[in-house]
C-alpha cells in the first residue's frame, strides 16, 4: 500500500470530528469555569486536559493512518485477546469508580480497559466476518460472530458497568446489516417490553395483556406449525420473564441501580437521591429555554447544582447556555458524523472496512442515545 493511499482521509469527516472535538473542551470550560483558572490551556483544569487528549488523539490518529493497515486486519484476533485479558484483569486489580471496579489506575493515570475493548471487537468482528465462506444465515456464523461481541459484553457487566455492556451489546446490529434476519432484535426489544411491563403494572394484568398479544400474533401469522410454536414459546417465556422479573433485578443489579431503574420509570420517587441529577439537569435545560442564557452565563452550571455536569452531565450545560438552538445543532452535527461513517462505510468495497465502519456509528450513536436518554427520560415518562 503506497503512502498516498494510506493518508487518504475525508475531509467532511475530519471536519465534523474536529468541530464536536473543539466543542466538547468549549463545553468543559464552561461546565468547570473559575475566575482563577481562567486559561484555556490549564492542564491542572478538566478543560485543560481534555485539550491535551484531544491533540493526543489527533496524533494517535496520524499514527493509525501511517502505519500499514494490514497491522490492523491481520493482527484484529490479537488486539482483541488482549482487549479480554486487560477486562479480566481489572477485576481484580482495578479500582472501583462509581460503584464500578473498570479502572487500572497508574499513578495519576487512569485507563479503562472498556473503551480500548469497544474497537478491538469491531476490529475482531469485522475479521472474522471478512472470511469469504462466512454466512451470517448460518447457524454457526451467528453464533460465533456473536460469541465475540458477549465475551467483553459479560466481562463489562461484571464490574459491573451496565451502560458500557449496552453499548457493546448493540454491536449486534452489525449483524443485522450483513444479513441476519431481524426477528432476532425484534425478539430481544419484545423482551426488554415485556421486562418493563412486569414492573410498570400488577401481574395479572401484564398477563391479560399478554394473553390479547398472544391471540392476535395467533390470528394474524400464517398457520403454520412453525409460526405457532413460535408463538406459544415466546408467550411462555414472556409468562416466566413476568413472574420472575423483581427476582432478577434483585440478583443481577445492585441496590442503587435497583432505585435508578425504578425512579427511571416513575415507580419511585427520589428527588434528593437517585432522581436527584436527573432533576436537577432537566431545570438546568428547560431554563435555556429557545437560544439559552449565553456562553459562561449558566446559573446552574455556575451553582453546581447538576453532580457530574463536565462529564455524565454535559448535555445540561449547553441546554442551559445555549438553549434548544444549541441542542438542536449539536444533534444534527452528530448526526451528520455518524451519518458520514455510515456512508463511507457503504462505499467500501471489502467487508472488512464495511463492518467496521458500521460498529464505529453504532457505538457512537447508542452513546449518544443513551447519555440523552438517561437525563431525559425521567420526567418524560412521568408527563405521558
Amino acid at each position: 500500500m503506497s503512502a498516498r493511499n494510506r493518508l487518504k482521509i475525508d475531509r467532511p469527516l475530519v471536519l465534523l470530528y474536529a468541530v464536536l472535538a473543539l466543542w466538547g473542551v468549549f463545553t468543559i470550560y464552561a461546565a468547570v469555569y473559575d475566575e482563577e483558572h481562567s486559561q484555556l490551556f490549564d492542564l491542572s483544569q478538566e478543560y485543560g486536559k481534555q485539550l491535551l487528549w484531544v491533540a493526543t488523539s489527533a496524533l494517535l490518529a496520524a499514527g493509525v493512518l501511517l502505519v500499514d493497515r494490514k497491522i490492523w486486519v491481520n493482527y484484529a484476533p490479537l488486539w482483541y485477546a488482549i482487549a479480554v485479558v486487560l477486562l479480566a484483569a481489572v477485576l481484580f486489580v482495578g479500582k472501583t469508580v462509581g460503584g464500578a471496579k473498570s479502572w487500572f489506575a497508574i499513578g495519576s493515570f487512569s485507563l479503562q480497559p472498556s473503551e480500548i475493548g469497544k474497537f478491538t471487537t469491531i476490529l475482531a468482528l469485522a475479521y472474522y466476518m471478512s472470511f469469504p465462506r462466512i454466512d451470517i444465515k448460518r447457524w454457526g456464523a451467528r453464533l460465533v460472530a456473536a460469541a465475540i461481541i458477549v465475551l467483553p459484553t459479560l466481562l463489562i457487566g461484571v464490574q459491573p458497568d451496565l451502560g458500557s455492556a449496552l453499548v457493546y451489546m448493540s454491536l449486534l446490529l452489525v449483524l443485522y446489516r450483513e444479513g441476519m434476519p431481524g426477528y432476532y432484535f425484534g425478539a430481544v426489544f419484545a423482551v426488554g417490553a415485556v421486562a418493563i411491563l412486569g414492573l410498570l403494572v400488577p401481574v395479572s394484568t401484564a398477563l391479560i395483556v399478554l394473553g390479547v398479544l398472544f391471540i392476535l400474533v395467533f390470528l394474524l401469522l400464517p398457520k403454520k406449525s412453525k409460526y405457532i410454536l413460535g408463538n406459544v414459546g415466546f408467550s411462555s417465556l414472556a409468562v416466566g420473564l413476568i413472574f420472575a422479573v423483581d427476582a432478577i433485578m434483585e440478583r443481577l443489579l445492585a441496590p442503587h441501580q435497583q432505585v435508578r431503574i425504578k425512579v427511571l420509570l416513575g415507580l419511585q420517587d427520589d428527588p434528593s437521591g437517585a432522581g436527584y441529577n436527573t432533576l436537577q439537569s432537566l431545570i438546568a435545560i428547560g431554563s435555556g429555554g429557545l437560544k439559552g442564557k449565553g456562553y459562561l452565563n449558566g446559573t446552574q452550571t455556575k451553582l453546581n447544582f447538576v453532580p457530574e455536569q463536565s462529564t455524565d452531565y454535559i448535555f445540561c450545560t449547553i441546554g442551559e447556555e445555549l438553549g434548544f438552538v444549541g441542542t438542536s445543532l449539536l444533534l444534527l452535527t452528530f448526526s451528520a458524523l455518524i451519518g458520514r461513517i455510515v456512508f463511507l462505510a457503504e462505499k467500501q468495497k471489502n467487508t472488512f472496512a464495511r463492518v467496521y465502519g458500521y460498529g464505529v456509528a453504532i457505538i457512537l450513536f447508542v452513546r449518544i442515545a443513551i447519555v440523552i436518554a438517561v437525563l431525559l427520560s425521567c420526567q418524560t415518562l412521568r408527563l405521558m
